[in-house]
């Protein structure tokens, strides 16, 4: 199945950007497959539905704000599940509202699967390049779950 790993974020928004981070130990963990693309965007919505054109399963790593999760924590999502979850770019639309929109205009290549691992972060607007303690403590859960979600591509 060919897949693509999708670490989203802003590298100079210190939690937004651990998606980011986490793309970079899986890299360094995940064997070479030539069916799994790993990459990294820093930008959502309408962009990222150019990166995963083509692709039949979509993992993307992301930074998510929910108020009953504590920071660090790492939730599994299917797209149908974060209808809500917005990019944190203002100027575009959800990845969700950007397919939506592609299925209205007849877009046939789009992926039958998409997983989120989200982390919670608390402020993913502060400006700087380290993560917060909370949150640098969740990257090797979240790699443990992209690794498993390619065991079953």
């Amino acid at each position: 199945m060919k897949t693509i790993v999708l670490g989203v974020g802003n590298p100079i928004l210190q939690d937004d950007g651990v998606g980011l981070h986490v793309i970079e130990a899986v890299r360094k963990k995940h064997l070479a497959d030539p069916d799994v693309s790993i990459d990294t965007a820093c930008t959502g919505g309408l962009n990222l539905l150019d990166m995963i054109r083509g692709y039949e399963k979509v993992i993307l790593v992301d930074a998510v704000t929910r108020e009953h999760d504590s920071p660090g924590a790492v939730k599994r999502f299917i797209m149908q599940d974060a209808a809500s979850l917005h990019s944190s770019n203002p100027h575009d639309v959800s990845l969700a509202e950007a397919l939506s929109l592609a299925k209205e205009l007849g877009e046939t290549q789009l992926p039958k699967e998409i997983i989120i691992i989200g982390i919670v972060v608390r402020r993913a607007l502060d400006f700087g390049d380290q993560l917060s303690k909370e949150v640098k403590r969740a990257v090797p859960t979240a790699v443990r779950m992209v690794l498993s979600e390619l065991k079953h591509t």
